[in-house]
């Protein structure tokens, strides 16, 4: 373990000394960290994850052609990279390596409303040395949310938010900052993420759904949420199917969730 720390403090040093020579180095960290680099960082040297182009990606066309690697101790010394970017990925001990080695680590937080998501956008974008990109990609990010604001005077909706898994969200979820932006209130009863039986929805049916993650054929496929009473219950009463692109990971997008919401109500 220690010729590999020495071997990529080593390598950051080598690269440190011809940065003027090459574009910035980026390793993304996890699929979340993919979407923020793609989208601030197109021109570096870009290390993707390995779940970069998964169909619940939202950047997935902007990472075909780019170079995939796991998130080990191995891969970032073959690669040297100047900067990481991570939102869950990375164990402690590749971390600290990293961190002691001189290269920068940039986490994404668990943003629970879109200040937040705009807190993440400036720190990767000041971890990548482009603040002017990260305030123009908050200021597309605002435009999206100021569209998909309801109208003066319209009156509020209740929507639950429902997954295939059968789990809900409440307050202190970024899902309910996505209902509220679209002028919908919660109708789930418990904070945070929760699961909430086929009994419950059945004899308490909600007056509109918001469900989240269906477009995913193999995700729970025998999950609470997929259950005929479920659907039954649902038929007429759901406001937006919102694709599990939109809901993994705390960024921009969730803009983009309000205003399909508003779309589709």
């Amino acid at each position: 373990m220690r010729r590999l720390a020495w071997a990529l403090a080593a390598g950051s040093a080598l690269g440190a000394g011809g940065a003027e020579a090459r574009p910035l180095r980026v390793m993304a960290l996890d699929q979340c960290a993919d979407q923020y680099v793609l989208a601030l960082a197109p021109d570096a040297d870009l290390a993707l994850s390995p779940r970069a182009d998964d169909p619940d990606a939202w950047m997935r066309e902007a990472a075909a052609g780019r170079r995939r690697v796991r998130p080990t101790l191995e891969a970032a010394i073959a690669f040297r990279p100047d900067v990481v970017v991570r939102y869950w990925g990375g164990e402690p001990r590749l971390l600290a390596r990293l961190e002691a080695s001189g290269v920068r680590v940039v986490t994404i937080e668990d943003a629970t409303d879109f200040d937040g998501v705009r807190a993440d956008i400036r720190a990767v974008a000041e971890g990548l040395g482009v603040p002017g990109r990260g305030e123009a990609l908050t200021a597309r990010m605002n435009g999206t949310l100021r569209r998909a604001a309801p109208r003066a005077r319209a009156p509020e909706r209740s929507a639950l938010y429902l997954t295939a898994g059968g789990f809900t969200a409440g307050k202190g979820t970024l899902v309910d900052a996505i209902l509220r932006a679209a002028g919908f209130s919660n109708a789930a009863e418990e904070p945070f993420f929760a699961p909430i039986s086929v009994e419950r929805i059945a004899l308490f049916p909600p007056a509109r759904f918001v469900l989240g993650f269906f477009d995913q054929a193999r995700g729970d496929w025998r999950g609470p949420g997929r259950h005929p009473v479920v659907q039954r219950t649902a038929r007429g009463r759901v406001a937006a199917r919102l694709p599990a692109a939109v809901l993994t990971c705390p960024a921009w997008f969730a803009a983009d969730a309000a205003a399909m919401l508003k779309a589709g109500a």
